[in-house]
């Protein structure tokens, strides 16, 4: 069989929002988590999540009430997508390093890859203070926020972000995918433009800013976008299932509608 392309199986999987809801919440790796636990000497980390999960498995069962082990086993299973397990690996340390603020980020992180988007919400909140903000964990609270559908307290939380590191792609990415969640896509494209512009600006920001060109019609500029990071037949594939896509929905509404064409992808199937 061949393979589809990224964009086809996430659109065709769940539409709209559940690509945005992958999006959103992200892959984060072990240095994702700020602050420290302790002062281990650094070490190369294991090459693959497997063996990852295996490691840090290995350490967190010889004591599972070691914060810096139980962090770093939720973090290696996040990574190897078990993220049930991350969540009660994450949650059984918090109750054994109760008020412990990088376990809390940790196991916010945890909840939020799984799903839990108001308990993330309220446990990141746990995690940093107000006069001593995590411009990370605003980010991660702003995407459970969308995925909540409190769109205009989400900008707020990437706008108080962006305050402490002004231009960082990562979060003006979230902020475009928020707007994207709300149809605005031009507000989007904005947004996506300015972390496109970052040399810090990832290959998931590139094909954020490449779909949200592309639900806007301009299909050749999309597939160049996605050129960067894709090789041009999956880049060239991506685009016309996403330009057949925005035709099939169009006709479904019918020309006397007029309306817009994504709208109906930001509904579940």
């Amino acid at each position: 069989m061949r393979r589809q392309p990224p964009i086809t199986r996430l659109l065709a999987s769940a539409a709209l929002a559940a690509l945005l809801a992958a999006a959103l919440g992200g892959c984060q790796t072990v240095s994702d988590v700020t602050g420290s636990l302790g002062s281990r000497t650094a070490e190369p980390p294991p090459a693959t999540p497997q063996r990852a999960a295996e490691v840090y498995g290995e350490r967190y069962r010889a004591n599972p009430k070691d914060a810096v082990a139980a962090v770093a086993y939720g973090q290696a299973l996040r990574n190897n997508g078990q993220r049930e397990q991350a969540v009660a690996v994450l949650e059984q340390a918090t109750l054994a390093n109760p008020g412990n603020k990088v376990v809390l980020a940790a196991y916010g992180r945890a909840l939020a890859d799984n799903g839990n988007f108001k308990l993330a919400f309220d446990v990141l909140s746990r995690a940093h203070s107000p006069d001593n903000p995590d411009w990370k964990l605003l980010s991660v609270q702003g995407t459970a926020l969308d995925q909540m559908g409190r769109h205009d307290e989400a900008r707020r939380y990437y706008d108080s972000a962006l305050k402490i590191v002004p231009g960082e792609p990562s979060v003006l990415s979230n902020l475009g995918l928020s707007y994207m969640l709300t149809r605005e896509l031009p507000k989007a494209e904005q947004a996506l433009r300015q972390a496109y512009g970052s040399q810090r600006a990832d290959a998931r920001v590139r094909q954020n800013l490449a779909l949200v060109v592309g639900l806007q019609g301009r299909f050749a500029e999309a597939e160049q976008i996605a050129r960067a990071d894709l090789p041009p037949d999956e880049a060239a594939a991506n685009v016309a299932y996403l330009k057949q896509m925005i035709q099939g929905q169009s006709q479904a509404k019918g020309k006397a509608r007029n309306a817009a064409p994504m709208a109906a992808l930001n509904q579940p199937d």
